[in-house]
Protein backbone atom coordinates (compact mmCIF):
# COMPACT_ATOMS: atom_id res chain seq x y z
CA UNK A 1 0.00 0.00 0.00
CA UNK A 2 1.28 3.13 -0.76
CA UNK A 3 1.01 6.42 1.66
CA UNK A 4 3.08 8.70 -0.51
CA UNK A 5 1.46 12.12 1.66
CA UNK A 6 2.55 10.34 4.77
CA UNK A 7 5.96 9.71 3.02
CA UNK A 8 6.62 13.19 1.99
CA UNK A 9 5.59 14.64 5.22
CA UNK A 10 8.51 12.93 6.71
CA UNK A 11 11.19 14.13 4.14
CA UNK A 12 13.84 16.13 5.86
CA UNK A 13 14.01 19.01 3.69
CA UNK A 14 9.66 19.57 4.68
CA UNK A 15 10.56 19.06 8.23
CA UNK A 16 13.81 21.53 8.56
CA UNK A 17 12.50 25.56 8.85
CA UNK A 18 15.58 26.44 6.72
CA UNK A 19 14.28 24.03 3.66
CA UNK A 20 10.67 23.36 3.98
CA UNK A 21 9.89 26.34 1.20
CA UNK A 22 11.71 24.84 -1.04
CA UNK A 23 10.16 21.71 -0.93
CA UNK A 24 6.74 23.26 -0.59
CA UNK A 25 8.33 24.99 -4.29
CA UNK A 26 8.58 21.60 -5.75
CA UNK A 27 4.65 20.71 -4.76
CA UNK A 28 3.26 21.41 -8.42
CA UNK A 29 -0.65 20.53 -9.38
CA UNK A 30 0.43 17.25 -11.01
CA UNK A 31 2.45 16.58 -7.91
CA UNK A 32 -0.33 17.36 -5.70
CA UNK A 33 -2.91 15.46 -7.69
CA UNK A 34 -0.96 11.53 -8.27
CA UNK A 35 0.25 11.91 -4.67
CA UNK A 36 -3.28 12.22 -3.38
CA UNK A 37 -5.16 10.20 -5.75
CA UNK A 38 -3.30 7.66 -4.51
CA UNK A 39 -3.35 8.38 -0.73
CA UNK A 40 -7.17 8.09 -1.28
CA UNK A 41 -6.67 4.73 -2.88
CA UNK A 42 -4.82 3.44 -0.14
CA UNK A 43 -6.72 5.01 2.62
CA UNK A 44 -7.42 2.47 5.38
CA UNK A 45 -11.18 1.31 5.63
CA UNK A 46 -12.25 1.25 9.72
CA UNK A 47 -15.57 -0.84 8.63
CA UNK A 48 -13.67 -3.86 7.21
CA UNK A 49 -12.30 -4.26 10.26
CA UNK A 50 -15.47 -4.56 12.41
CA UNK A 51 -15.03 -1.35 13.85
CA UNK A 52 -16.47 2.46 13.82
CA UNK A 53 -14.68 5.85 13.54
CA UNK A 54 -16.96 7.80 16.36
CA UNK A 55 -16.57 4.94 19.88
CA UNK A 56 -18.01 5.93 23.40
CA UNK A 57 -15.15 7.21 25.13
CA UNK A 58 -14.42 5.25 28.51
CA UNK A 59 -12.28 5.91 31.87
CA UNK A 60 -11.66 9.14 33.63
CA UNK A 61 -11.69 12.41 32.22
CA UNK A 62 -8.63 14.27 32.03
CA UNK A 63 -8.82 16.51 35.47
CA UNK A 64 -5.32 18.14 34.94
CA UNK A 65 -2.57 19.43 32.06
CA UNK A 66 -0.49 17.48 30.06
CA UNK A 67 1.81 19.18 27.66
CA UNK A 68 2.19 16.39 25.50
CA UNK A 69 -1.75 16.20 25.15
CA UNK A 70 -2.06 20.06 24.59
CA UNK A 71 -4.10 19.20 21.35
CA UNK A 72 -5.76 16.56 22.60
CA UNK A 73 -7.18 18.49 25.15
CA UNK A 74 -7.61 21.82 23.22
CA UNK A 75 -9.60 19.42 21.06
CA UNK A 76 -12.18 18.23 23.61
CA UNK A 77 -12.73 21.85 24.51
CA UNK A 78 -13.49 22.79 21.39
CA UNK A 79 -15.87 19.92 20.73
CA UNK A 80 -17.90 20.64 24.35
CA UNK A 81 -17.82 24.36 23.28
CA UNK A 82 -18.85 23.76 19.42
CA UNK A 83 -22.82 22.98 20.70
CA UNK A 84 -25.76 23.68 18.79
CA UNK A 85 -24.52 26.90 17.10
CA UNK A 86 -20.81 25.94 16.12
CA UNK A 87 -18.07 27.96 15.82
CA UNK A 88 -17.78 31.26 12.90
CA UNK A 89 -15.13 30.21 10.24
CA UNK A 90 -13.68 33.45 8.30
CA UNK A 91 -13.94 34.44 4.94
CA UNK A 92 -17.53 33.97 5.10
CA UNK A 93 -17.44 29.88 5.29
CA UNK A 94 -20.52 29.68 7.77
CA UNK A 95 -20.18 27.78 10.82
CA UNK A 96 -18.38 24.44 12.03
CA UNK A 97 -20.24 21.99 14.01
CA UNK A 98 -16.90 19.91 15.39
CA UNK A 99 -18.38 16.63 16.59
CA UNK A 100 -15.60 14.68 18.13
CA UNK A 101 -11.63 14.98 18.35
CA UNK A 102 -8.79 11.56 18.42
CA UNK A 103 -10.95 10.08 15.69
CA UNK A 104 -10.05 6.51 14.87
CA UNK A 105 -8.73 6.79 11.28
CA UNK A 106 -8.03 2.92 11.01
CA UNK A 107 -7.52 -0.61 12.82
CA UNK A 108 -4.34 -2.59 13.67
CA UNK A 109 -1.26 -2.05 15.00
CA UNK A 110 0.39 1.78 15.39
CA UNK A 111 3.62 0.23 13.42
CA UNK A 112 1.72 -2.36 10.91
CA UNK A 113 3.82 -1.42 7.66
CA UNK A 114 0.74 -1.23 5.78
CA UNK A 115 -0.60 1.72 7.76
CA UNK A 116 2.15 3.40 9.42
CA UNK A 117 2.37 6.72 10.25
CA UNK A 118 -1.36 6.68 10.14
CA UNK A 119 -2.77 7.68 13.53
CA UNK A 120 -6.04 9.48 14.58
CA UNK A 121 -7.92 12.31 13.14
CA UNK A 122 -7.19 15.25 15.07
CA UNK A 123 -10.91 16.73 14.86
CA UNK A 124 -13.98 15.65 12.33
CA UNK A 125 -16.85 18.28 11.85
CA UNK A 126 -19.15 18.91 9.41
CA UNK A 127 -20.52 23.01 8.22
CA UNK A 128 -23.74 24.26 8.15
CA UNK A 129 -24.50 23.33 4.73
CA UNK A 130 -22.98 20.02 5.49
CA UNK A 131 -19.60 19.34 4.12
CA UNK A 132 -17.36 17.39 5.85
CA UNK A 133 -14.53 19.41 7.31
CA UNK A 134 -11.11 17.30 8.84
CA UNK A 135 -9.39 19.82 11.15
CA UNK A 136 -5.67 18.97 11.58
CA UNK A 137 -4.58 20.82 15.25
CA UNK A 138 -1.32 22.31 16.86
CA UNK A 139 -0.98 24.70 19.74
CA UNK A 140 2.13 26.40 21.33
CA UNK A 141 1.28 28.56 24.34
CA UNK A 142 1.67 32.22 24.15
CA UNK A 143 4.80 31.92 26.30
CA UNK A 144 6.81 29.28 24.06
CA UNK A 145 9.89 30.29 22.64
CA UNK A 146 10.11 27.90 19.64
CA UNK A 147 7.93 24.88 17.43
CA UNK A 148 8.80 21.17 18.07
CA UNK A 149 11.03 20.00 15.85
CA UNK A 150 10.49 19.10 12.60
CA UNK A 151 6.69 20.72 13.05
CA UNK A 152 6.53 22.91 9.71
CA UNK A 153 3.34 24.22 8.13
CA UNK A 154 4.31 21.97 5.28
CA UNK A 155 4.27 18.93 7.33
CA UNK A 156 1.02 20.05 8.69
CA UNK A 157 -0.38 20.88 5.48
CA UNK A 158 0.80 17.35 4.10
CA UNK A 159 -0.38 15.02 7.02
CA UNK A 160 -3.75 16.70 6.91
CA UNK A 161 -4.28 15.94 3.07
CA UNK A 162 -3.55 12.44 3.94
CA UNK A 163 -6.42 12.34 6.62
CA UNK A 164 -8.88 14.26 4.11
CA UNK A 165 -8.08 11.65 1.82
CA UNK A 166 -8.94 8.83 4.14
CA UNK A 167 -11.84 11.02 5.24
CA UNK A 168 -13.06 10.80 1.26
CA UNK A 169 -12.25 7.55 0.40
CA UNK A 170 -14.55 6.76 3.79
CA UNK A 171 -17.06 9.20 3.02
CA UNK A 172 -20.54 6.97 3.22
CA UNK A 173 -19.14 5.19 6.09
CA UNK A 174 -18.57 8.34 8.01
CA UNK A 175 -21.96 10.09 7.17
CA UNK A 176 -23.44 7.10 7.96
CA UNK A 177 -22.28 7.24 11.59
CA UNK A 178 -22.58 10.99 11.90
CA UNK A 179 -26.26 10.74 11.05
CA UNK A 180 -26.96 8.32 13.27
CA UNK A 181 -24.82 9.48 15.99
CA UNK A 182 -24.93 13.32 16.30
CA UNK A 183 -27.85 13.70 13.75
CA UNK A 184 -26.19 15.69 10.65
CA UNK A 185 -26.75 15.26 7.33
CA UNK A 186 -23.47 15.25 5.15
CA UNK A 187 -23.04 16.59 1.90
CA UNK A 188 -21.85 14.73 -1.28
CA UNK A 189 -18.77 17.62 -1.51
CA UNK A 190 -15.35 16.61 -0.63
CA UNK A 191 -14.07 17.29 2.64
CA UNK A 192 -12.73 20.72 4.01
CA UNK A 193 -9.45 20.72 5.30
CA UNK A 194 -8.28 22.88 7.86
CA UNK A 195 -5.34 23.12 9.33
CA UNK A 196 -5.47 25.32 12.44
CA UNK A 197 -3.07 26.75 14.92
CA UNK A 198 -2.79 28.76 18.14
CA UNK A 199 -1.47 32.56 17.57
CA UNK A 200 2.03 31.96 19.24
CA UNK A 201 2.84 28.48 16.56
CA UNK A 202 2.22 31.08 13.22
CA UNK A 203 3.99 33.50 15.48
CA UNK A 204 6.61 31.60 15.64
CA UNK A 205 6.93 30.33 12.00
CA UNK A 206 7.09 33.55 11.02
CA UNK A 207 9.87 34.68 13.29
CA UNK A 208 12.48 32.23 12.43
CA UNK A 209 15.39 33.93 10.70
CA UNK A 210 15.05 31.24 7.78
CA UNK A 211 11.56 31.84 7.03
CA UNK A 212 10.97 35.70 8.21
CA UNK A 213 9.40 37.44 4.88
CA UNK A 214 6.90 36.00 2.98
CA UNK A 215 8.34 33.75 0.96
CA UNK A 216 7.23 29.89 2.88
CA UNK A 217 3.41 31.49 2.92
CA UNK A 218 3.39 32.40 -1.12
CA UNK A 219 4.41 28.51 -1.85
CA UNK A 220 1.78 27.78 0.95
CA UNK A 221 -0.96 29.64 -0.71
CA UNK A 222 -0.29 28.16 -4.08
CA UNK A 223 -0.40 24.88 -2.84
CA UNK A 224 -3.88 25.70 -1.53
CA UNK A 225 -5.02 27.75 -4.40
CA UNK A 226 -3.85 25.17 -6.97
CA UNK A 227 -6.05 22.34 -4.53
CA UNK A 228 -9.47 22.95 -5.56
CA UNK A 229 -8.47 21.95 -9.37
CA UNK A 230 -6.14 19.60 -8.36
CA UNK A 231 -7.53 17.45 -5.77
CA UNK A 232 -11.21 18.59 -5.91
CA UNK A 233 -11.56 20.54 -2.39
CA UNK A 234 -10.75 23.25 -0.38
CA UNK A 235 -7.85 23.67 1.53
CA UNK A 236 -7.56 26.80 4.64
CA UNK A 237 -4.81 27.67 7.41
CA UNK A 238 -6.33 29.18 10.46
CA UNK A 239 -5.58 30.52 13.73
CA UNK A 240 -7.50 29.69 16.63
CA UNK A 241 -7.53 32.15 19.48
CA UNK A 242 -8.50 31.90 22.99
CA UNK A 243 -8.64 34.20 25.32
CA UNK A 244 -6.48 33.33 28.51
CA UNK A 245 -3.29 30.63 28.86
CA UNK A 246 -4.01 27.67 28.37
CA UNK A 247 -7.36 28.60 27.18
CA UNK A 248 -9.24 25.72 28.52
CA UNK A 249 -9.86 24.60 32.47
CA UNK A 250 -10.96 20.81 33.50
CA UNK A 251 -14.31 20.29 34.19
CA UNK A 252 -16.22 17.14 35.46
CA UNK A 253 -16.81 16.22 31.91
CA UNK A 254 -12.98 16.61 30.66
CA UNK A 255 -11.53 20.22 29.15
CA UNK A 256 -13.50 22.84 28.41
CA UNK A 257 -12.80 26.14 27.43
CA UNK A 258 -11.67 29.05 29.98
CA UNK A 259 -13.68 31.85 27.83
CA UNK A 260 -13.89 31.80 23.99
CA UNK A 261 -12.36 30.53 20.82
CA UNK A 262 -12.18 32.93 17.58
CA UNK A 263 -11.21 30.92 14.07
CA UNK A 264 -9.23 33.70 12.16
CA UNK A 265 -7.38 33.35 9.27
CA UNK A 266 -3.51 32.60 10.10
CA UNK A 267 -1.85 35.58 8.06
CA UNK A 268 -3.25 38.70 6.94
CA UNK A 269 -4.23 38.83 3.23
CA UNK A 270 -1.28 40.21 0.90
CA UNK A 271 1.26 38.35 3.32
CA UNK A 272 2.47 35.72 0.79
CA UNK A 273 3.42 38.75 -1.86
CA UNK A 274 6.97 39.20 -1.85
CA UNK A 275 7.87 42.93 -1.24
CA UNK A 276 10.93 44.35 -3.60
CA UNK A 277 13.91 44.88 -1.00
CA UNK A 278 14.36 48.24 0.16
CA UNK A 279 17.40 50.37 -0.75
CA UNK A 280 20.60 49.17 1.73
CA UNK A 281 21.13 52.07 4.07
CA UNK A 282 25.11 52.78 4.03
CA UNK A 283 26.83 51.13 6.97
CA UNK A 284 29.72 51.50 8.80
CA UNK A 285 32.35 49.01 7.53
CA UNK A 286 32.70 47.19 10.58
CA UNK A 287 28.55 46.85 11.14
CA UNK A 288 28.00 43.08 9.80
CA UNK A 289 25.52 42.39 7.49
CA UNK A 290 22.09 41.02 8.55
CA UNK A 291 20.71 40.14 4.65
CA UNK A 292 19.82 36.24 5.02
CA UNK A 293 21.15 34.85 1.30
CA UNK A 294 18.84 32.43 -0.14
CA UNK A 295 19.67 29.03 -1.50
CA UNK A 296 20.35 28.76 -5.33
CA UNK A 297 18.44 25.61 -5.98
CA UNK A 298 20.65 25.46 -9.76
CA UNK A 299 23.48 24.03 -7.36
CA UNK A 300 23.46 20.52 -5.93
CA UNK A 301 23.86 20.32 -2.21
CA UNK A 302 27.26 19.99 -1.59
CA UNK A 303 29.03 17.00 1.42
CA UNK A 304 30.90 19.98 3.28
CA UNK A 305 34.88 19.76 3.01
CA UNK A 306 37.27 22.61 4.38
CA UNK A 307 39.14 21.66 1.19
CA UNK A 308 36.45 22.73 -0.97
CA UNK A 309 36.09 26.09 -2.11
CA UNK A 310 32.01 27.27 -1.30
CA UNK A 311 30.66 30.60 -2.68
CA UNK A 312 27.11 32.71 -1.64
CA UNK A 313 24.32 30.74 -1.92
CA UNK A 314 25.58 27.08 -2.30
CA UNK A 315 23.99 24.44 0.12
CA UNK A 316 26.15 22.32 2.21
CA UNK A 317 25.45 19.02 4.15
CA UNK A 318 27.66 19.11 7.58
CA UNK A 319 27.86 15.57 9.60
CA UNK A 320 25.99 17.58 12.57
CA UNK A 321 25.17 21.18 11.54
CA UNK A 322 22.60 19.72 9.10
CA UNK A 323 21.72 21.02 5.58
CA UNK A 324 22.43 25.16 5.46
CA UNK A 325 22.80 27.70 2.74
CA UNK A 326 26.25 29.79 2.70
CA UNK A 327 25.82 33.46 3.08
CA UNK A 328 29.26 34.63 2.01
CA UNK A 329 32.81 34.99 3.30
CA UNK A 330 34.26 35.90 6.94
CA UNK A 331 37.37 36.42 5.99
CA UNK A 332 40.26 34.81 4.41
CA UNK A 333 39.19 31.00 4.11
CA UNK A 334 36.25 31.13 5.87
CA UNK A 335 32.38 31.43 5.33
CA UNK A 336 29.54 31.77 7.17
CA UNK A 337 26.69 29.83 6.86
CA UNK A 338 22.82 29.71 7.61
CA UNK A 339 22.13 26.56 9.14
CA UNK A 340 18.04 26.61 10.43
CA UNK A 341 18.07 29.24 13.42
CA UNK A 342 21.49 29.55 13.66
CA UNK A 343 25.00 30.81 12.18
CA UNK A 344 28.06 29.49 11.76
CA UNK A 345 31.76 29.97 10.85
CA UNK A 346 33.57 27.31 8.96
CA UNK A 347 36.53 26.79 6.91
CA UNK A 348 36.54 26.51 3.57
CA UNK A 349 39.94 26.35 0.83
CA UNK A 350 42.36 25.03 3.08
CA UNK A 351 44.85 22.42 1.58
CA UNK A 352 45.21 18.63 3.16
Amino acid sequence: MSHPLIELSNEKAVRQAAEFKNAAAEITPERLSEAYAAERASAPRVHEGGRTYFVKRSGKPATERRKNKDEEHLGAALVRASGENGHELPDDLGRLHLLDYQVRAKTGPADEPETKGITRFDLLGVTTEGRLVVLRLRYLEPTATRCRVGDTPLRQLLEGLAYTAIAEANREDIAGEIAERFGHTVSDEPPMLIVAASPRYWELCRKRATQKGAAWIKEIDRIVADAPEAIGLPVHFMSVRLDKDPGWIYGAEGPELDGNARFLPAWEPGAGKIKPKPRPRARAKTEPENVIVEADLSRPVRSYSFNDSYAAGDRIEHPKLGTGVVQGTAGPGKIRVHFDERQSVLIHERSA
